[in-house]
């Protein structure tokens, strides 16, 4: 058996956007699951709307998704010499022919044709030119494009689709299409059979959107007398109104990037792509990378459109809910220690980060992350809502200070009062913390929840969280005394 060698060839015109990203990962998925080789070629033809700002886009999209290649990244228009000599050897076995048809001739054909209520495609008004006609308008300087000749068979034309099935059309509704301009330039629809069969391509998944293109492709391969690669379709990502997910409609919401710098984890990300059209057939929702590989098979991919649910104003859900359920998830759920490393780079970016993480504090350090991330949704939230774990420089929201605080005056005493006895605890433990606040409460007649909401508030700045006394050993003695006797700043 040949090896399973498969591609992603993005165009460089903005960033790595969701759609794309899920193409990646499905031929990624593949590729690992049979052995064989992802290629990354860069499809930068379209020189006018190419930029060395996406292509770094999108290699960096992949590096953060995890979605290694095997060979490239290759670019298209390094390789313009071999879509060229293809073009002359379909022009030299008749395959295709040179068409002199002006854009004026070829706009007044179509509205012919539309008054007529004909056909719009190509009458083919070069196909049968002789060599002299031919001779003769090229010293006459008209320019010409090359068009391949469309076979004149009965029937149709056809492949199998490993996601959609048999796909046929008739030939007779298959137009004469052009594969190099007037300028010399070759085409995409040739540029890429080439370059697939250059790179011995074996399996295609794409989207729908190409579907446009495949027949042709078809074509493309029986002339270049090469066996056809496997075909499967994938349906595009809609939004919940039923468009299509694009760089230029959606904007920021649907780019790679904007989930890297919104906390998600790169696996937990991946994870929600390969639900976004796919299951195993079952209610499975968390799969780890060896899972992910093992389950997965074109057949199962969705024949109907995937939904993104993303909720742009929901300042909790700004994007798909699912997306944010899976970050829980693995959030909550994964190996301690490489969470923490995801959350050292969040901490590094808001210079929260210092070395005695990494030495004498690290056990501290983990347990610190372990006890608060039931709570968070992204990473990003571990140095918003989690700040005053590792910095004293944190706010303080609004409603549990006017709730907890504020309302009491007298707390401006009986906190300052609790800091100097845990100053003077032997040991500072859960056990001893909360004897000493319980103690306190007791002594003031107050209830132990005006003490203890009281120090949440002013401790970590957070309505709910961990136990308080947990929150009080981790972040250690020093810092709390010092946050308990500043209670009078915050009535100023």
């Amino acid at each position: 058996m040949r090896e399973t060698r498969l591609r992603f060839p993005p165009s460089p015109t903005g960033y790595l956007h969701i759609g794309g990203a899920r193409t990646a990962l499905y031929n990624w998925l593949y590729a690992r699951q049979t052995g064989g080789k992802l290629i990354l070629r860069i499809e930068d033809t379209d020189t006018g709307r190419s930029t060395e700002e996406s292509i770094q886009g999108i290699i960096e999209g992949l590096e953060w998704l995890g979605i290694d290649y095997d060979e490239g990244p290759y670019f298209q228009t390094d390789f313009e010499q071999d879509h060229l000599a293809a073009a002359r050897k379909l022009l030299e076995k008749g395959a295709a022919y040179k068409c002199f048809c002006s854009k004026e001739e070829l706009e007044a054909k179509r509205e012919a044709a539309l008054a007529a209520k004909k056909p719009l495609g190509y009458d083919r008004t070069c196909r049968n030119l002789s060599p002299t006609e031919i001779t003769e308008k090229e010293a006459a300087g008209i320019p010409s494009v090359l068009r391949f000749k469309v076979p004149e068979r009965s029937g149709n034309l056809g492949y199998d689709d490993k996601i959609l099935g048999r796909i046929e059309s008739n030939y007779s509704e298959i137009d004469d299409f052009v594969i190099v301009r007037s300028n010399g330039k070759p085409l995409y629809l040739l540029c890429n059979v080439v370059d697939d069969i250059r790179d011995r391509i074996t399996h295609i998944i794409r989207g729908q959107d190409h579907m446009t293109n495949t027949l042709k492709q078809v074509l493309l391969y029986e002339a270049l007398e090469v066996p056809l690669p496997v075909f499967a379709h994938m349906p595009l990502t809609l939004d919940t109104k039923k468009a299509k997910i694009s760089k230029r409609s959606h904007g920021e919401i649907v780019a790679v990037q904007f989930y890297r710098d919104s906390g998600f984890i790169p696996w937990a990300f991946n994870n929600f792509l390969a639900l976004l059209g796919w299951s195993a057939g079952n209610d499975q929702e968390f799969y780890s990378k060896e899972e992910l590989i093992k389950e997965f098979s074109l057949e199962r991919i969705n024949k109907s459109s995937a939904i993104f649910n993303y909720k742009k104003n929901d300042p909790k859900f700004f994007t798909d809910p699912k997306a944010i359920f899976i970050n829980e998830h693995y959030l909550r759920t994964m190996d301690i220690a490489e969470l923490g490393e995801l959350v050292k780079n969040e901490l590094k970016k808001e210079d929260l980060w210092h070395d005695g993480y990494d030495a004498d504090k690290k056990d501290r350090y983990l347990q610190t992350v372990d006890l608060i991330r039931d709570r968070f949704h992204t990473l990003k939230d571990f140095t918003s809502l989690g700040r005053a774990y590792f910095a004293d420089d944190f706010a303080i929201d609004e409603k549990p200070l006017a709730k907890n605080v504020l309302k009491f005056p007298e707390l401006q005493k009986w906190l300052p009062e609790l800091a100097d006895r845990y100053e003077k605890l032997a040991e500072f433990s859960l056990e001893e913390t909360e004897r000493v606040a319980r103690e306190l409460s007791d002594e003031l007649a107050i209830k132990p929840g005006i003490i203890i909401n009281a120090m949440r508030t002013v401790v970590t700045g957070q309505l709910a969280g961990p136990s308080m006394f947990d929150i009080l050993v981790t972040i250690g003695r020093e810092r709390v005394v010092q946050r308990l006797r500043d209670v009078g700043k915050l009535f100023a």
